[in-house]
């Protein structure tokens, strides 16, 4: 008997045959550098005048040389607006500063979105990408008012493994004291280098990002050393001891895609913890689906309950 697997949304299934070319099912260490080669990293311009925002390039001070920011603010607000601190998706080995800004600002009408450019693997494994997104983070803070940005309003946002490095920031600004985040949209997050979940098993070599691919990004960060017994909850965020007195959490991911079940359990220990949390499984959807076929009505629904639950979440702040 065949294994039984959640059916993929008409649309989303139409999308993994017609796109199939930029669909990444399995992914192995020798396939990275093509990966890179066929990477088209989208012109931010017309996604900026779109969106009516101006672009700002800027380099934080950190690791490296600093760490590469780009800033889209609203051209016509005056005052400071909430922001996004956004980490791009890419398994942790490909990816650019412009990749799924324009989904962060579809579901932020009004905030800026500040794109940080971290490091990727395996030519510099963890703490690299993580220690980036840190610097940055303090950075954006400390020049908030030069920049018109409101320090206190600030949510860590990312897609695939840059949903999990978001995760590891929010854990790593807590036990440093760190800036204080408003919240952490997590979207389809890589939070498990254990990489052997229900769902991870049940849909090996089926839709996006299967659990091939997910050993090679999680093998390339860690240098090796995935699944071992020491991954530090700042690398895997699924890791960590205590998910207490963290900022306010929102995470979704797809019911057929390989994240499915770590995400549930996240969002079960954040609850057991006493967090504010927010959990949506979308029915059908691959990973990453609405990058896919943005405009499937799944896609439309996912991005607009994102919204929504930002809205909530400024809500609760006073100016």
């Amino acid at each position: 008997m065949s294994a039984r697997v959640p059916a993929f949304d008409a649309e989303i299934a139409a999308a993994l045959v017609d796109q199939a070319e930029l669909v990444v099912t399995s992914l192995h260490p020798h396939e990275i550098a093509a990966l890179r080669d066929r990477a088209a990293p989208p012109d931010i311009r017309p996604v900026a005048a779109h969106a009516g925002c101006t672009v700002s390039e800027h380099r934080a001070p950190g690791p490296a040389g600093g760490v590469r920011v780009m800033i889209l603010r609203p051209a016509h607000v005056t005052g400071p607006v909430p922001v996004l601190l956004h980490l791009h998706g890419g398994g942790f080995v490909v990816g650019a500063v412009t990749d799924d800004v324009d989904a962060a600002l579809d579901v932020a009408p009004g905030w800026a979105v500040a794109s940080v450019e971290y490091r990727l693997a395996p030519e510099d494994p963890y703490p690299a990408a993580i220690e980036d997104a840190y610097a940055a983070l303090v950075w954006l803070v400390a020049e908030a008012a030069e920049l018109g940005l409101d320090p206190g309003r600030v949510v860590v946002t990312g897609v695939s493994a840059g949903g999990g490095l978001a995760a590891c920031l929010a854990l790593l600004a807590r036990d440093r004291g760190g800036p204080r985040l408003l919240g952490q949209l997590l979207v389809c997050p890589m939070l498990d280098d254990r990489n052997d979940s229900p769902s991870g098993r049940q849909m090996a070599g089926l839709g996006s990002w299967d659990r091939d691919a997910n050993a090679t990004g999680w093998g390339a960060y860690l240098d090796g050393q995935a699944g071992g017994p020491d991954t530090p909850g700042y690398a895997s965020a699924s890791r960590a001891g205590s998910l207490r007195d963290l900022p306010p959490a929102f995470l979704d991911v797809g019911s057929a895609e390989t994240f499915r079940d770590e995400c549930v359990q996240y969002a079960a220990r954040l609850w057991a913890d006493g967090a504010d949390a927010e959990l949506h499984v979308w029915p059908g959807g691959c990973h990453g689906f609405d990058g896919l076929v943005p405009s499937a009505l799944l896609s439309l629904a996912a991005r607009s309950t994102r919204a929504d639950w930002l809205q909530r979440l400024l809500s609760r702040t006073v100016i």
